[in-house]
């Protein structure tokens, strides 16, 4: 009787020890996520904020017909500066469906920035296209980031 009583309590040691393990391994996942996602979240941010910025100070020297050419290049290329480090970030944080539109947006808004340092005004129909293809792809990360963040219309991020 006394094996019995020994070898019962030895299995509900492993048992609840082996529980306890699992569920802290499943915690230890879980909050790992957790932290890679608000990770993601907060660069996403950040990477938005930066680009829109960028693009607001490219439509402001766009509407400027009288600003000198040398400021408009050196304003256009100090605005656009914070967008580079930010997307190298997103290259190694993102999945590869958000760094594709990632790129693509900068892409895009370098594409608008170059034609603002050209002198290319808000009126004018190359800027109203590099704008458009820019709002574009910009649409496209927005859409991609929310996926991978598991944000839907209905839903916010908790």
């Amino acid at each position: 009787m006394q094996w019995i009583t020994l070898v019962s309590t030895i299995v509900g040691a492993v048992i609840a020890t082996g529980s306890a393990m699992l569920l802290d391994r499943q915690r230890w996942k879980r909050e790992r996520v957790d932290r890679e996602t608000q990770a993601r979240r907060t660069l996403y941010g950040d990477y938005l904020a930066g680009l829109s910025e960028a693009r607001h100070a490219c439509g402001n020297m766009a509407r400027d017909p009288d600003m000198e050419p040398s400021t408009r290049r050196t304003t256009a290329r100090e605005a656009f500066g914070p967008c580079i480090g930010l997307r190298y970030q997103m290259t190694i944080s993102a999945p590869s469906r958000v760094v594709e539109a990632s790129e693509d947006a900068f892409r895009r808004l370098r594409d608008l920035r170059d034609r603002v340092m050209e002198g290319v005004l808000a009126t004018d129909p190359v800027y109203l296209e590099g704008r458009r293809t820019y709002d574009d792809a910009l649409a496209v990360l927005r859409a991609r980031m929310r996926e991978d963040l598991r944000v839907s219309d209905d839903t916010a991020a908790l």
